[in-house]
């Protein structure tokens, strides 16, 4: 993906990985940025065969789902405010790149733009897998009617909040794919003491004891039931992409350690992960699991992110050790030795 002159890029290229992409830096480096900006290209294009009733992608359709997809995934007042403004440059562009070369698509706008792109980049296929972005904050207690409330009313959500309560809803997967789906299910179902169901649009975690309202269940918990949810109707399995901020958000470091594992799982039956982080609990466990015989060939890449004369920064490479000093990363070092001086 290439951003120019967008939010706070002036130029940024990003060559991800095949299995897993960390987004490591400051608040306001661009981290969320990326991840959605990503997001909703893939979305548009997985939807448009659908929503514009073509097989083959079109400018007049294109210009139109973009601005909307990005007004709703931004919340911007007007599209034009997501230009980053820059000595009288105000036009933003958006490359992205697909293994399948027929999906590349590009855009621009103007700071003045309100409700359409310009389309740099027509591709001549659709992509054909839905993407799943989960907020920082879990969507199974939200999930009751959310969906129809945000199609009627005005509500100070992104819409990758609507886009996950739609996944969440889906059906069950088939039977067909029920052993890949056991594989994935057993450890998180093991960590949450009983299995995600859905009854009269409400989330349950069904125990031995009966269903527990899963208000009632400790949100990091519900955390690893939005993962079993997805994987259980097929949402996240075999291929597809997942973009999640902040996973390690309401974890503590045993679960946290069972998530960085599912990552890993995922990604290594197909999909594609993108997370942005400030734990460096959860990047040294990912590291650590991508040196056991398990994970070692997965295909990584590490991006931090930083503000470098009123713009992002982005320094990128397969390890940790590429990506430089990560002050937020930097300061859980430097209390550990300090911790460790006084003992």
């Amino acid at each position: 993906m290439t951003l120019k002159n967008f939010t706070v890029f002036a130029e940024a290229d990003f060559h991800f990985g095949q299995n897993i992409n960390a987004f490591i830096g400051e608040n306001g480096s661009g981290k969320s940025h990326a991840l959605k900006a990503a997001y909703a290209a893939i979305w548009v294009s997985s939807k448009g065969e659908r929503e514009s009733g073509s097989f083959v992608p079109t400018k007049s359709h294109l210009q139109g789902a973009l601005a909307r997809k990005y007004l709703g995934v931004f919340k911007p007042d007007e599209l034009g405010r997501l230009a980053r403004r820059n000595n009288g440059r105000s036009r933003s562009e958006v490359l992205v790149g697909f293994d399948r070369s027929a999906c590349d698509l590009g855009f621009s706008f103007h700071g003045a733009s309100k409700t359409e792109v310009t389309i740099e980049k027509l591709p001549t296929a659709w992509e054909q897998q839905i993407p799943a972005f989960l907020p920082t904050r879990e969507m199974l207690t939200i999930y009751p009617n959310f969906v129809s409330l945000y199609e009627m009313s005005h509500v100070p959500f992104d819409e990758t909040w609507r886009d996950i309560s739609l996944l969440l809803g889906a059906p069950l997967a088939k039977v067909s794919r029920e052993k890949r789906i056991k594989e994935l299910l057993e450890p998180l179902e093991s960590a949450m003491g009983g299995s995600v169901v859905l009854d009269n649009d409400r989330f349950y975690l069904k125990t031995d004891y009966g269903n527990m309202e899963m208000h009632l269940v400790a949100e990091g918990l519900r955390k690893l039931a939005t993962i079993a949810r997805l994987v259980a109707n097929g949402s996240l399995l075999a291929k597809g992409y997942l973009f999640w901020d902040e996973p390690e958000a309401n974890l503590n470091p045993t679960n946290i350690k069972r998530m960085a594992k599912t990552i890993l799982q995922l990604s290594q039956g197909g999909i594609q992960v993108f997370i942005a982080t400030h734990s460096l609990f959860l990047m040294r466990e990912l590291h650590i699991l991508q040196q056991t015989k398990e994970f070692k060939n997965l295909d990584s890449r590490y991006f931090g992110l930083s503000i470098a004369e009123g713009a992002a920064a982005v320094h990128q490479g397969p390890s940790m050790d590429d990506i430089g000093n990560i002050t937020s990363l930097d300061e859980e070092l430097m209390q550990s030795n300090r911790y460790m001086e006084l003992v």
